[in-house]
């Protein structure tokens, strides 16, 4: 289960954001969009929305690039640089470490963890556990100084090996998890299911939906999902074979060729198929089916769709976090809008998988069951910095007898029409736009 995730200095992003799945308090509407675990609750999906440019996609980012450093930091060079990548449009935050921290649940304990990093070196690194009193400081890192306490479960001979074996641009959690800390490995584990997909760009997705499809129980949730989808595909197939040289373009250098063709050597390559209902000279359906190439002749939405049931199904069967930049990209609105339905639906999703996706879809603001804690918005502010805050956020204020007072936003309001009327911010401003068009003296095609 993730509780929030901040960011500081990264990219568009200055000053701390948090992206929040804690439920906002006095929020009535679809409480079935809340999942309990132990003493904490959290909600299943957040939605991102914002212009061009308001930095959603650098949010998402933060998370993938936390993610990848813990899993590859103590892996790395000690000559590697780490991915330090700061807001530059304040004088002297290019100076200023980048900080993340992410909160999250184990069984019925919730974690803390964080680091601050440069180029060069992580600055900082922190864990903390919090069961049944209060929270307990695990570790503590500042430069070269790792203050271990006693609370972090682990045999204290490898933990201090872990300490003496941590490189300055490594972080200790990853060292930890290497020498086998029994509780960095369970962490670890957590981290596994915490996952971000770019939905401009799912080819990789695909690798992942073909190693899903050789299990029978997964290949049959697959062709349920797509059918789900109403693509008109009967079925789908895909067939493997080994690398052959022959596969290889004629025009590569005979040497390249040659190397490729080493290299390739025993690997398996696959064709995923689709196949279609044949219908008479009337029209009718026939018993007989026609297959093609699914890359070939489907459409892009639905390369889209076969991608990424691979990550989807996973992670409802498994639970976890499936971050998505883009969701709606080549998709239908109502595929969109399925989609993240299986993950607000408990019979879909009975292992509290959670999806946080960006989008421009506004449709989903009417169409779908999230609620107002669920619906976030990304805008720049004064200084060019990202700023991030919830629907649920809104106070609105109504004259009633001469006075004004705050009033809730009733659950069955028009949220799009409201987004659209620029009531909620984040909507990109063309006014300039529209009258520079207008203005343009539009010269004739010279023959």
């Amino acid at each position: 289960m993730l509780l929030e995730f901040s960011i500081t200095n990264y990219r568009s992003i200055g000053e701390t954001q948090t992206i929040s799945l804690v439920p906002a308090p006095k929020q009535k509407d679809h409480l079935q969009n809340i999942f309990t675990q132990g003493r904490y609750q959290a909600l299943n999906a957040i939605s991102l929305y914002g212009p061009n440019g308001s930095g959603k996609s650098n949010i998402l980012r933060a998370m993938s690039l936390l993610d990848r450093l813990v899993h590859t930091s103590a892996r790395t060079a000690s000559t590697s640089r780490l991915p330090y990548d700061p807001f530059l449009l304040r004088e002297g935050w290019e100076e200023k470490p980048t900080r993340f921290e992410i909160t999250f649940v184990i069984e019925e304990s919730r974690y803390r963890y964080g680091l601050a990093f440069n180029a060069s070196q992580v600055v900082e690194e922190w864990l903390f556990r919090k069961s049944a009193g209060r929270e307990v400081n695990l570790f503590e890192r500042e430069g070269e100084v790792i203050d271990v306490s006693s609370g972090l479960n682990g045999s204290k001979r490898i933990i201090d090996a872990a300490i003496e074996a941590t490189r300055p641009n490594a972080l200790f959690l990853s060292t930890c998890d290497i020498l086998n800390v029994e509780e960095a490995k369970s962490i670890m584990q957590w981290f596994q299911h915490f996952s971000m997909v770019d939905g401009l760009n799912t080819e990789f997705e695909e690798i992942q939906t073909v190693e899903l499809w050789q299990d029978k129980e997964f290949r049959e949730k697959i062709k349920t999902y797509l059918a789900s989808l109403s693509l008109n595909i009967v079925d789908v197939e895909i067939s493997t074979k080994e690398f052959e040289e022959s596969e290889l373009p004629d025009e590569l250098p005979r040497r390249i060729k040659s190397q490729l063709a080493k290299s390739l050597k025993g690997q398996q390559s696959y064709t995923v198929f689709a196949k279609h209902r044949m219908y008479d000279a009337n029209a009718l359906p026939l018993d007989k089916t026609h297959t093609w190439p699914w890359e070939e002749r489907e459409s892009s939405g639905a390369k889209k769709a076969f991608q990424l049931s691979g990550p989807i199904l996973w992670t409802l069967a498994n639970g976890g976090v499936l971050i998505i930049d883009e969701i709606e990209a080549q998709l239908h609105p109502i595929m969109t809008l399925n989609t993240i339905d299986a993950f607000l639906d408990k019979k879909s999703n009975p292992h509290n998988a959670q999806l946080i996706f960006a989008t421009h879809d506004t449709n989903l603001l009417s169409y779908s069951n999230l609620r107002r804690d669920q619906i976030c918005f990304a805008e720049k502010n004064q200084w060019e910095s990202t700023e991030v805050y919830a629907l649920s956020d809104f106070v609105y204020f109504g004259e009633k007898n001469g006075t004004f007072k705050s009033e809730k936003e009733r659950p069955d309001t028009d949220k799009e029409k409201r987004y659209f009327e620029g009531r909620y911010g984040a909507i990109p401003g063309l006014g300039d736009f529209q009258k520079y068009i207008r203005r343009i003296q539009w010269h004739e095609e010279v023959s």
